[in-house]
């Protein structure tokens, strides 16, 4: 029988690195090793609620679950039904968003054998059946790792609408040249929400993204400067909006003649950037609460009197579907963008539990588990110091700051190289 390891969900707040038999493959489905996993505040949420999460079984204390539902790897074997489609050595990324059973179920939240925190998965044959096994062809796995959540922005951004000049014509997507506002827009999915509004073909001729961190924003603007996009054709502005009396009021500064935004995306579930999103909402705009709140009863202030008469239009978004995430691995493996922006930490699968768990207060980006090394949880800031007695670390400093202290296919090759087994 083969043998796995794997961060499994046993309870409520209760993830542990188990090992434990895996096999025997079935005809229709294919065994894989997992290669990298980011961890989701999505993972977090199902970690702390345990079965009472709408994704997860009720029966996880008898049967746990794998966590982890952004991971790539390699593909190790093919049952008899797939051997037409796929091959070993095919490398993959996973649209987790399969709806088993249409209980929402999915990896990294349902699946006994099946999720990213995990040496090696056997893939059930409801995601090949559903086209959600997707080959990647890119220089790094992190990368594809990450797509996932670049197709949660691409479907967000697909999913704004506008009603055009007589009202009744749905435009789907954001406004082409219009002006676009990102709150709470400095964390590894407001970076992401970023760098993809710079590359794609209808962009916006204004981007303001606001956090509160001074840290966060200091560390986007390096990134992601405004330099970069005007070279794009955009305008990007940061704004600290902390200690702001009349954030709203503010943000409308940087609006020709303070007309407002088209699209605004809000990245935190607290009440008053909810309330901010819909002030600065110009005629006929589109507000997209993108972030999953774990409070059932969360709500804000929502302006009616703009909804009749500005034509301002409320939505909410959550995961995409496999042709978004088709059309986010094109981009990543033509270079158009780089989700490495979105990355802060690299750990091994012993970190796993502990950073899902701990997830809300670490700070930084994404958080990048490979899943078939020991390494704990480090952030790329920190490889420097760690360098100074350790020489995996020293490596890896000097790689990241060729890189612009980014991760890299370099230095994934050198850690799968170098680092020490699982």
């Amino acid at each position: 029988m083969m043998k796995a390891k794997a961060v499994r969900m046993h309870g409520e707040k209760d993830l542990r690195l188990d090992e434990y038999e895996i096999g025997p493959l079935g005809a229709d489905e294919i065994l894989a090793q997992v290669v990298t996993d980011s961890i989701c505040m999505s993972t977090y949420k199902a970690a702390v609620q345990g079965a009472k999460h709408k994704r997860v079984p009720e029966d996880i204390a008898q049967k746990p679950v794998v966590v982890g539902h952004e991971f790539a790897g390699t593909i190790l074997e093919v049952g008899k039904r797939w051997k037409d489609t796929y091959r070993p050595g095919d490398h993959f990324t996973i649209q987790p968003n399969i709806n088993y059973l249409n209980k929402g179920y999915a990896p990294g939240y349902s699946f006994e054998r099946f999720g990213g925190d995990a040496t090696k998965i056997i893939v059930p044959a409801v995601v090949m059946e559903k086209d959600c096994l997707l080959r990647y062809t890119g220089d790094a796995y992190f990368k594809a790792s990450l797509a996932e959540p670049i197709s949660c922005l691409i479907a967000a951004y697909h999913a704004s609408y506008h009603m055009g000049a007589d009202g009744k014509t749905h435009q789907m997507g954001i406004r082409p040249n219009g002006n676009l506002a990102i709150l709470a827009g400095c964390g590894p999915m407001g970076l992401g929400a970023i760098d993809l509004a710079l590359n794609m073909d209808a962009r916006p001729s204004t981007i303001v993204v606001t956090d509160i961190d001074q840290k966060r924003l200091d560390r986007a603007k390096e990134i992601l400067s405004p330099e970069k996009a005007a070279r794009h054709g955009v305008r990007l502005q940061y704004v600290n909006t902390a200690g702001m009396a009349e954030p709203a009021a503010d943000l409308l500064q940087y609006t020709e003649g303070k007309r407002g935004f088209d699209d605004v995306f809000i990245l935190a579930p607290v009440a008053s950037v909810v309330e901010t999103g819909c002030a600065i909402a110009a005629q006929d705009a589109c507000v997209n609460f993108f972030s999953g709140p774990t409070d059932t009863k969360f709500s804000a202030m929502v302006n009616f009197y703009d909804i009749h008469y500005k034509g301002c239009h409320y939505m909410g978004t959550s995961g995409g579907d496999a042709e978004d995430l088709r059309q986010a691995v094109a981009m990543i493996e033509s270079g158009r963008i780089d989700p490495a922006v979105m990355v802060s930490h690299i750990g091994g699968l012993n970190a796993a539990a502990d950073a899902t768990l701990n997830l809300p207060a670490i700070p930084g980006g994404k958080k990048l588990i490979y899943t078939n090394l020991e390494m704990e949880l480090t952030a790329i800031d920190d490889f420097a110091e760690k360098g100074k007695t350790d020489p995996l670390f020293r490596e890896l400093a000097r790689i990241c700051a060729r890189h612009g202290m980014l991760w890299s296919a370099e230095a994934e090759k050198y850690l799968l190289e170098n680092a020490p087994k699982i």
